[in-house]
């Protein structure tokens, strides 16, 4: 049984929640405040954390950014607000999904299950990475002795910049980064030139591994904000 905590002061909608996700076969725990909800995260195990962004005190973000830094487990941000600022913020602190109040209790719950399920697919594609030497992510598989790159078992020839760039990015996955992360961490903080260089590589990148490069199913643009690896 897989076990939710919910972050949320508003204790009504914090039990109807519990009661939805409990009536399909979740074990759940709620927080009614932020700073219990923190404690609980970061000292007990769950599999999944739905969080409300409009905390008191110790609101949301601070409680995203404290749990990302411990834990990889999902995170579900809950907000009211309909701002597109909070969504950008949240998902660059390292969420994995945004929901904005009044929804659905099936949409919370078939997302709940979808984020459950690319969790578990994580895991156990993890579990299967041997050697260690190598990362293999669906049909991509990059040989970091070799600083080679194989889509579909057929190797695919990037530069040496393109192959930094996606090791660094696949070693991190669901994170976003800016552009100017990127750059410093790909071409030195010393480095000269235009950031502009990290969306051109990028889109090499895309055109190589994508099976699509304009639906990209690894590396995805958060609008606004930068780029993520997906698993």
């Amino acid at each position: 049984m897989k076990h939710i905590l919910i972050i949320e002061d508003d204790t009504v909608i914090a039990e109807v929640e519990k009661d939805y996700l409990e009536a399909n076969g979740f074990a759940v725990e709620v927080a009614h405040s932020g700073e219990v909800g923190l404690q609980k995260a970061l000292a007990e195990e769950y599999d999944l954390i739905i969080l409300d962004l409009m905390l008191p005190v110790v609101d949301g973000f601070d409680i995203l950014r404290e749990v990302r830094a411990a834990k990889n487990i999902p995170i579900l941000l809950v907000s009211a607000k309909k701002e597109d600022v909070d969504k950008i913020r949240g998902l660059g602190l390292g969420a994995d999904d945004h929901i904005s109040k009044p929804f659905s209790l099936g949409e919370l719950v078939a997302r709940v299950k979808a984020h459950l399920a690319r969790y578990d697919r994580l895991v156990s594609e993890s579990a299967q990475r041997v050697p260690k030497d190598e990362l293999r992510i669906r049909g991509l598989r990059i040989d970091k002795l070799a600083r080679k790159v194989y889509v579909n078992g057929e190797e695919v020839p990037l530069t040496s910049k393109e192959y930094d760039l996606l090791l660094f990015l696949a070693t991190h996955p669901n994170w976003v980064f800016s552009k100017n992360e990127l750059f410093e961490k790909i071409w030195g903080l010393d480095s000269l030139g235009d950031i502009a260089t990290v969306t051109v590589h990028i889109s090499k990148l895309r055109e190589k591994i994508e099976s699509d490069p304009s639906k990209p199913q690894y590396i995805e643009t958060v609008w606004g904000v930068g780029y993520r690896f997906q698993l």
